[in-house]
């Protein structure tokens, strides 16, 4: 989620651009919570495999060399974005496994970070909400073609509104995390538990901004309605039915919906400076009810890394949803745009995801068959583009030099641009 509160932000179509991978050989596999030098880097005997396919997308073998360049290439993102720490998990079959933790999980502490720590990962929930409502699409149970109001009273338009326009940010319902009230409720008492219903009243206290279908605008709103669609046809509450539906069948054993804001140990402290006072903060315990099903959940890289090629593949879909939900409309700019509840650049498909003290990009290359997970513990921004965005592009650039990462910072008018938090 976008968190630049206060401000309107408007958003027309168009993602940024993203990156695909390189070259044959054998396997490499490293995990380590700091670099480790060449001898903790192994890789296969196996002899070298056939070169690619035109059809396919080359990647390097993730040799010794290759994950020194990316060690350098994070660190460096590090230092010039001031991040605390961050983990990373790159792999694609037969070419190996990056496994990386670098920096802090608490500065207070000096505790190192680490792979297996739980993190918040704000939008990604929006896979997971989205992913609820296309089970009940093959159920037979709601259209992506329905309008929202046969569920969801007291909708602005909601008569023209479908279900599809929510999942595709194409309502042009006002994202509520825009609304001022909202920003001094949340920061003045972020223990503070929130119904989706009072989210909705932050949001439909304002003028529609466009009629539905005609543009693009990134809105959380949008996700918060998909969350009741879910629970009224579902029957029961949402975070129940994505830890039984979605989470359970995934085989995600480190991935929750919290209904407050309990926070699995071990985890790490987050820090944000989307605060009343406008100073850093530890956000570590703020409580994340704001976000429910556009932004609440909690998860770890291992889980993050299976999830990438779970939401992007349609694995828990029929080909013709996932299909449905893969879909591109007209207009969007050459290699990006934003499907259901997720993005492709380049050939890259997954969502990254914001909220106060932390971010997080799960992308999925299926040319390459190659995941990309990556979790942070801020959000502050570095001249306005994301950290978790520096981070992309600054692995892909060395892994998929033909297909680069790479989400713009948005016009200093439009705070929250194509940056889909």
């Amino acid at each position: 989620m976008t968190y630049s509160f206060g401000r309107r932000r408007r958003v027309c179509a168009g993602l940024a651009a993203l990156g695909i991978l390189a070259a044959p050989v054998g396997a490499g596999t490293a995990v380590a919570t700091e670099p480790p030098g060449p001898a903790a880097f192994t890789t296969s005997s196996a002899p070298a495999s056939p070169p690619a396919s035109p059809a396919e997308t080359e990647f390097p073998e993730l040799t010794p060399a290759v994950a020194a360049e990316l060690d350098k290439a994070i660190r460096d993102v590090m230092r010039d974005a001031d991040v605390p720490g961050v983990t990373v998990a790159l792999s694609a079959p037969d070419k190996g496994t990056y496994i990386r933790a670098f920096g802090e999980a608490d500065t207070a502490t000096g505790a190192a970070m680490s792979p297996s720590l739980y993190m918040r990962i704000g939008s990604e929930t929006k896979t997971f909400t989205v992913t609820a409502v296309l089970e009940l699409v093959d159920d037979g149970k709601v259209g992506l073609d329905d309008p929202i109001s046969d569920y969801v009273d007291g909708v602005p338009n909601g008569e023209k509104i479908t279900l599809r326009e929510l999942a595709g940010m194409r309502s042009g319902l006002f994202n509520y995390t825009a609304d001022e009230d909202f920003f001094k409720a949340l920061t003045s008492n972020p223990e503070r538990q929130f119904t989706p219903q009072q989210l909705l009243d932050y949001a439909f206290a304002h003028p529609v901004e466009f009629p539905p279908g005609e543009e693009f605008q990134y809105s959380n709103t949008n996700t918060v309605l998909l969350g009741l669609v879910v629970e009224k046809v579902g029957g029961m509450p949402l975070h129940d039915f994505i830890r039984k539906n979605v989470v359970e069948p995934a085989g995600l054993r480190h991935t929750s919906f919290p209904t407050d804001a309990a926070f699995p140990r071990p985890h790490a402290h987050g820090y944000t400076e989307q605060t009343a006072s406008g100073q850093v903060e530890d956000a570590t315990d703020w409580n994340p009810s704001w976000g429910w099903a556009a932004g609440a959940m909690i998860s770890n890289l291992q889980d993050m890394r299976s999830w990438a090629r779970t939401v992007a593949t349609g694995t828990l879909l029929t080909p013709e949803t996932q299909a449905e939900r893969l879909k591109i409309p007209p207009g969007s700019p050459d290699g990006s745009g934003y499907g259901l509840g997720i993005f492709n650049i380049q050939g890259w498909i997954g969502h990254n995801g914001s909220l106060p003290g932390y971010q997080s990009l799960t992308i999925y290359l299926p040319e390459a068959e190659a995941t990309l997970a990556v979790l942070l513990n801020t959000d502050i921004t570095q001249d306005g583009t994301a950290p978790s965005t520096l981070f992309g592009k600054a692995i892909t650039t060395i892994v998929t030099p033909d297909h680069i990462y790479d989400l713009p910072a948005p016009p200093p008018e439009t705070p929250s641009g194509p940056n889909y938090h």
